[in-house]
């Protein structure tokens, strides 16, 4: 379908991709991986011919079309949002505009009405016809409203926006179909239809993401990008982690018999194909892992930080209570008299349609704002490590990470012991020398993990975590809060990430809160929760 020959890649003297040779069949969906700046992004526009190697070619199969999730929000502010849907198959809309103009000519000739009529029989084959309905119904899936699908893009808000270049790529059946990120500013509902729509899609997919829900969902392959290098693998990102990481261990094991590794890797396989057939797409998964030959799994080369929280100090069993307590901005209400009372060891997902609730909350909590009313205290032994969602304002200094981290640092100060913090998130060498206003968002994210660690907290709380960080440091962060023995309180987007830390679910509206003591998945599927939601909200 879609071949990749000899491509090279070479920025300076940074080598992204050294003579990468792929191929993507029909019918699959690949997921590509790779740590932040590995060029997952760069390779995709590669693919689409936004880039051009420096060496090497990309081959797509005579007469098929490939549709691209566009990135620029403003392209097409001038345009209503159905056309602009229409507008992701090109031919389809160039013929749909030359035919317009000639019925629209006020001297109608007769070659006008041959041509006429070619254009009409190649907008019947390209079911022209059904266009704008398959639009609207793309539109309506993704949570756009009819009353929108005639308005112009440019009254639309950004996460509207983002969805309707969303059903631009997915309209028309596209033979290959290009993604990167598209889950972004998407709700958990939007997400789900995504996934439904992309399981029943039967030509290829390609797509960069960052939730591995969403990639073990649609995934039948993942692409690997790693030290300039491409590799592919059968099974969905999470297949591709526990075997790589069981690999791995086995290739440390120096005393391990060969034989003994082969059968350990073959009842993995066992085990997860069997649990492929409970999934969404097992039929097809399935098949494809009881394909796989041990010889295939691969220890991965990627670094995964070491992220462990301890506690200085065991929590007593006093730890948060709530009363009362209510936050409005701009005249409408964010939570209305919010009761709670925090357990030792809940880890509480704090949810709201509105996430300024939930940040709002956080910062109350941390006393960054005050409520409109209400109060709430913690217990006399509780100490809390908070991470926020915005974090420029710890990093206006030109400070070395050393020194930065060091103010932060109640007890011991020793360079040697600072630096331990530091390299548990991957700054090592003269890496612990940049500047704090220098850093890019996901190392930005990693320092103040490092500093949430070096504090030893029994509390923490997190305002979307996951954000900026590659899916090596997800996935640490992930498994880190699952073996934190203390008290956590956090929001996310990452489906997998809250149902697999999460036994609390909190969800705020503006008239009141749900409490349920259950998993993210067994909270998203109740149908009391629906009910409860929706007595809240009207």
């Amino acid at each position: 379908m879609i071949s990749v020959n000899d491509v090279s890649l070479q920025y300076g003297k940074r080598v992204l991709f050294d003579e990468v040779n792929i191929k993507f069949g029909a019918g699959n969906c690949y997921g590509v991986i790779g740590a932040n700046g590995a060029g997952k992004s760069t390779f995709l526009k590669i693919l689409s011919g936004d880039i051009d190697p420096n060496k090497g070619t990309v081959s797509i199969e005579p007469g098929k079309r490939m549709a691209v999730l566009k990135q620029d929000h403003f392209a097409y502010d001038e345009v209503p949002v159905i056309h602009t849907v229409m507008m992701g198959h090109t031919e389809l809309w160039e013929i749909m505009e030359e035919k317009d103009a000639i019925y629209a000519k006020p001297d109608f000739s007769d070659e006008d009405g041959i041509r006429a009529s070619e254009l009409e029989g190649k907008f019947a084959e390209m079911d022209g016809w059904n266009a704008e309905s398959d639009a609207a119904a793309l539109l309506s899936g993704l949570g756009i409203d009819e009353a929108d699908h005639h308005r112009l893009v440019k009254d639309l808000n950004g996460s509207q926006k983002v969805r309707v270049l969303l059903a631009q790529a997915l309209f028309g059946n596209p033979d290959i179909l290009i993604l990167d990120e598209p889950t972004n500013d998407l709700d958990i509902h939007t997400v789900s239809w995504l996934e439904d729509f992309l399981l029943e899609f039967k030509n290829t997919v390609i797509v960069v993401s960052h939730d591995r829900h969403f990639l073990d969902t649609i995934c039948t392959h993942v692409a690997d990008i790693d030290f300039g290098a491409i590799k592919l693998f059968t099974g969905n990102y999470t297949f591709w982690y526990k075997s790589s990481q069981l690999a791995l261990n086995q290739r440390n094991s120096a005393n391990k018999k060969a034989e003994d590794k082969k059968k350990e890797l073959q009842e993995f396989i066992a085990r997860f194909s069997a649990n492929a057939s409970k999934s969404k797409q097992a039929t097809s998964r399935r098949k494809l892992l009881d394909k796989i030959n041990v010889e295939d799994i691969q220890p991965s080369t990627r670094r995964y930080p070491a992220i462990i929280f301890t506690q200085n100090r065991t929590a007593g069993d006093q730890i948060l209570q709530i009363e009362g307590l209510s936050k409005s901005m701009d005249g409408k209400a964010l939570f209305k008299d919010l009761d709670l009372f925090v357990n030792k060891g809940d880890k509480v997902a704090v949810l709201s349609h509105n996430s300024l609730a939930v940040t709002s909350l956080f910062q109350i909590l941390n006393g960054e704002e005050q409520a409109d009313r209400g109060e709430f205290k913690f217990g006399q032994t509780i100490t809390t490590a908070y991470l926020p969602n915005e974090n420029e304002k710890f990093f206006n200094s030109d400070e070395n990470l050393v020194d930065w981290l060091r103010e932060f640092s109640d007890g011991e100060k020793d360079e040697v012991y600072i630096r331990g913090f530091l390299g548990k998130m991957l700054f090592s060498g003269e890496d612990v020398f940049k500047k704090a206003n220098v850093l890019s968002g996901g190392e930005k994210v990693r320092c103040m993990i490092s500093k949430m660690m070096l504090k030893g907290a029994n509390v923490l709380m997190l305002d979307e975590p996951t954000n900026h960080l590659d899916l090596e440091s997800i996935t640490a962060f992930n498994n880190a809060l699952i073996d934190y023995p203390g008290t956590v309180l956090f929001t996310s987007h990452d489906h997998e990430f809250t149902h697999t830390v999460a036994d609390r679910i909190i969800e705020l509206t503006p008239n009141g809160c749900i409490d349920k003591m259950c998993s993210y998945d067994e909270y998203i599927q109740s149908e009391s929760v629906a009910a409860q939601r929706e007595k809240l909200v009207s």
